[in-house]
């Protein structure tokens, strides 16, 4: 096979066969609400109007998942099924990565635990088969890391992947800022005597750095660090590099302003739901509860694993280690960043951490391979690697359950998803009987998805507190309420939601006009 070919084949083959095991273990997944937004969003921009983000709780708009519903919506169940393409083939792509990164830094073995690990974490598994924008997002990011694993300093290739990952969730511009100072500066040990590199390598400018203040000045020289501009891209490159570095925030801003008014609709209103739901967030609540979050990803065996294999990584297998840990404490910083500014302390903003130590999970349990056996610390790590082990297999059992606990959510409530579209498919609601209402908002967007209308033609009967839903409950037309208590059990996607799914009951002069397994829907106009 022609290496060119062999390149591009054997990746997609890999992921393909990824995807392929998916299917069959989880043949069940859907959009979460927050993507059906997305889609429904994308429609009305591809009428030409701002999307309608005036229902109950709408979610943080996203445009590249917005731009997807947009190209995808004159072809109409179409962007459904794109959606959830792109969301298996998010998880293979995660895989591949992980596995192609510790194959690069360490060996295959390594690489494929890491991969086996990372497609055995639940909410890798949850938020992935339900098209969260954060699987996408994570994959972009990995192949980014990839790229300049491969190739130090690779440049653009870097920047555009972290251009769409920034479209999709709002660490990536900081990543992308970051790696342009890592293009266009030189962080490196100084002579102590001297000041000059230790390494005797000459830049072709050298401007180095070093605080003005004298107490600065003194404390930065006692660490024997200076930085200098590296001088290997001309002016007009860097330029060029620092507008591709602020490609994901500016198309952001833009598409905030463009669409509602404010360039910062995405942070305000994301603000305004975290403090709606009640969700840890803020300096205080990271401290708290960030440690736990990232532990709902990678469970003690994996917290544990995954740190004592950084630890380890970085002390003694130095050079190996070095991109992956900057990029664990990279991601870490990102979501505290995010958690610190008043955004929503959740497990899957943690989980590209998790994915970069996955690897160094991996490397807590095989890495002792990497050191001479004359080495003291050899034994160590064995011995860490077999209290590792133990644990690994003393969680299995949970790490089953928690996973089979996915396969049945999706089951239930993908059942109970379709049951909603199909009665849109049937028929069962008319254009001319006025506003629909449905227990809360988690049915909105599958309704005006479906229906092809605005989210606000729909009311949600348990959030109405404006006057003018209230106004709109008194006009509706049709009622949908949950046929059985096993649709209010299931149907709160979010655990963190405190929303309750009310079972309330329509109003007098209402009368049943279609029913399935998981709902009933009534009407006051006729037929």
């Amino acid at each position: 096979m022609p290496p060119r070919l062999s390149r591009w084949l054997v990746p997609a083959a890999w992921v393909a066969g990824v995807t392929a095991v998916l299917l069959l273990i989880f043949p069940v997944g859907f959009p979460n609400y927050d993507t059906i937004y997305a889609l429904v969003w994308g429609r009305e921009l591809a009428h030409g109007i701002s999307p309608d983000y005036g229902a109950a709780l709408p979610p943080t708009p996203h445009p590249l998942t917005d731009f997807i519903g947009l190209v995808a919506s004159p072809f109409g169940e179409a962007p459904i099924t794109v959606i959830m393409v792109l969301a298996y083939a998010s998880l293979g792509l995660i895989a591949y990565f992980v596995y192609r990164l510790g194959t690069v830094w360490f060996d295959k073995w390594v690489g494929i635990l890491a991969a086996v690990i990372v497609l055995t974490r639940a909410p890798f598994l949850s938020n992935g088969l339900r098209a969260y924008v954060d699987l996408p997002y994570i994959a972009l990011c990995l192949g980014a890391l990839y790229i300049e694993a491969r190739k130090p300093r690779a440049g653009w290739p870097v920047l555009a992947l972290l251009i769409p990952a920034g479209l999709l969730r709002p660490e990536a511009w900081g990543f992308a800022i970051v790696y342009w100072l890592w293009l266009a500066f030189d962080v490196r040990r100084a002579h102590p005597d001297t000041g000059s590199p230790s390494t005797g390598r000459k830049l072709k400018h050298d401007l180095s750095f070093r605080p003005t203040n004298t107490g600065f000045r003194r404390i930065w020289d006692a660490f024997g660090w200076e930085i200098g501009w590296r001088g290997e891209r001309g002016t007009a490159e860097l330029a060029w590099l620092g507008l591709l570095a602020l490609g994901g925030l500016i198309i952001w801003v833009l598409f905030d302003a463009i669409t509602t008014g404010n360039p910062l609709y995405s942070l305000t209103g994301t603000q305004e739901t975290v403090e709606s739901l009640k969700r840890q967030t803020g300096p205080v609540d990271l401290v708290l509860y960030g440690p736990r979050r990232l532990g709902e990803v990678m469970q003690w065996p994996g917290m544990i694993g995954g740190f004592g294999g950084l630890v380890l990584g970085i002390c003694l297998l130095r050079r190996r280690s070095a991109l992956g840990f900057a990029a664990v404490v990279l991601a870490l910083l990102g979501f505290a960043f995010l958690a610190a500014a008043g955004l929503a302390i959740i497990a899957r903003y943690t989980m590209l951490a998790g994915a970069i130590l996955s690897i160094f999970f991996a490397l807590a349990l095989l890495g002792w391979r990497f050191i001479d056996r004359g080495n003291p610390w050899r034994r160590r790590w064995q011995i860490f690697a077999g209290i590792v082990l133990a644990m690994v297999l003393i969680w299995l059992p949970n790490q089953w359950n928690l996973d089979r606990q996915v396969h049945t959510d999706l089951t239930n409530q993908g059942k109970i998803e379709n049951d909603l579209s199909a009665l849109v498919d049937e028929g069962a609601f008319s254009p001319d009987c006025g506003p629909i209402a449905v227990p809360n908002h988690r049915a909105v967007p599958r309704l005006a998805f479906g229906l092809d209308v605005r989210p606000t033609d729909i009311v949600s009967a348990s959030e109405a507190v404006s006057g003018e839903e209230k106004e709109k409950l008194a006009e509706i037309g049709y009622f949908v309420e949950p046929a059985s208590p096993f649709v209010i059990h299931n149907y709160i996607l979010d655990p963190n939601d405190k929303t309750k799914f009310k079972n309330l009951h329509p109003p007098e002069g209402f009368h049943e006009v279609a029913r399935n397994d998981s709902w009933v829907v009534y009407s006051r106009c006729g037929g």
